[in-house]
């Protein structure tokens, strides 16, 4: 066999035994008349047998081109498979987005955010792991999934990290309780109320102790728990009150709670790392950005620190 075989051979060879003229194969390619012609014998030269006969202004194939034409169609339906999929990958609808978040952000609005996402981009393979905000750090770092989403209030913006929200705890108590009706709350005002701790794990629960221990305030901390969820469940059945973050507040629909700002601040931060030695998928920024937008919608703009809001509309 004289020379090498490329696809455009191929694809003009197809395109005639379709189309049977070598006129109506050349638009099929949109190409040229001649283009066609030269890609044809240069085929048949390199398999050394004809693949057509003219007669009667018309292309025959040979019995050689009509064996050779299943083989070529299945090959090339693999190369339009292929092609097709590239397309969608650069369109951005095709691919796997592999998510670690602590459950702070994975039982909250992600979820949502993955499920319209998915809607737009149906063959997207979607992986949602929910850690502990240390695990997810060591997953982003480790290379074990595309992007993590954590409780990192001193993650600043750079090339792998994004500090995507800074805001304030608020305190969540029932309906009914008689602090309910206050407009915001003060550690002294907690003062001897049952309370709902994180767990002794978790950094926010030296902030919240912190603060109540520089105002000379005693609790009643009989139960930790250490997801947001868990504790907004406690407070709901009547074990105490809570600080909580904005962003689990926004998202509670249970009707039995109600949530006050909190003075002094504590500051919780929702943060977002890509791994350094990884290139970022082409899923991952419009993924970013539906993440930014929603979670932009949901928090309470009084509950966002101002200098985070000042750096957001920046």
């Amino acid at each position: 066999m004289a020379g090498r075989v490329t696809f455009r051979h191929l694809e003009a060879f197809r395109a005639v035994m379709l189309r049977k003229t070598v006129t109506s194969a050349a638009e099929m390619m949109h190409v040229s008349q001649p283009v066609v012609t030269r890609l044809l014998n240069a085929l048949e030269e390199r398999l050394d047998f004809r693949l057509f006969e003219r007669v009667k202004g018309r292309l025959t194939p040979t019995a050689q081109a009509l064996l050779l034409f299943d083989e070529v169609q299945r090959s090339l339906r693999g190369v339009d498979h292929v092609l097709g999929v590239a397309q969608e990958i650069r369109d951005q609808h095709y691919g796997r987005l592999h998510i670690a978040a602590a459950p702070v952000m994975a039982l909250s609005f992600l979820p949502k955010v993955i499920a319209e996402f998915s809607r737009t981009r149906p063959r997207v393979a979607v992986t949602l792991v929910m850690h502990s905000s240390r695990t997810v750090v060591d997953m982003v770092l480790g290379e074990q999934c595309d992007v993590g989403f954590g409780i990192l209030p001193e993650v600043s913006r750079g090339q792998f990290g994004e500090l995507l929200m800074s805001a304030r705890l608020v305190c969540g108590l029932p309906l009914g309780h008689p602090l309910a009706s206050r407009s915001r709350l003060s550690p002294k005002d907690l003062a001897g109320e049952h309370f709902v701790s994180h767990s002794t794990m978790l950094d926010v629960r030296l902030r919240i102790d912190s603060v109540f221990a520089a105002h000379g305030v005693q609790r009643a901390l009989t139960i930790e728990t250490p997801t947001s969820q868990s504790i907004l469940a406690l407070v709901e059945a009547g074990a105490g009150v809570a600080l909580i973050d904005p962003l689990t507040a926004a998202c509670y629909q249970g009707g039995k709670l109600r949530f006050l700002p909190f003075d002094p601040v504590i500051k919780t931060g929702f943060s977002m790392l890509t791994a350094p030695g990884r290139l970022p998928s082409m899923l991952l920024e419009p993924f970013a950005q539906e993440v930014r937008r929603s979670l932009a919608s949901l928090v309470d703009p009084a509950m966002v620190l101002e200098g985070d809001q000042e750096a957001r509309r920046g």
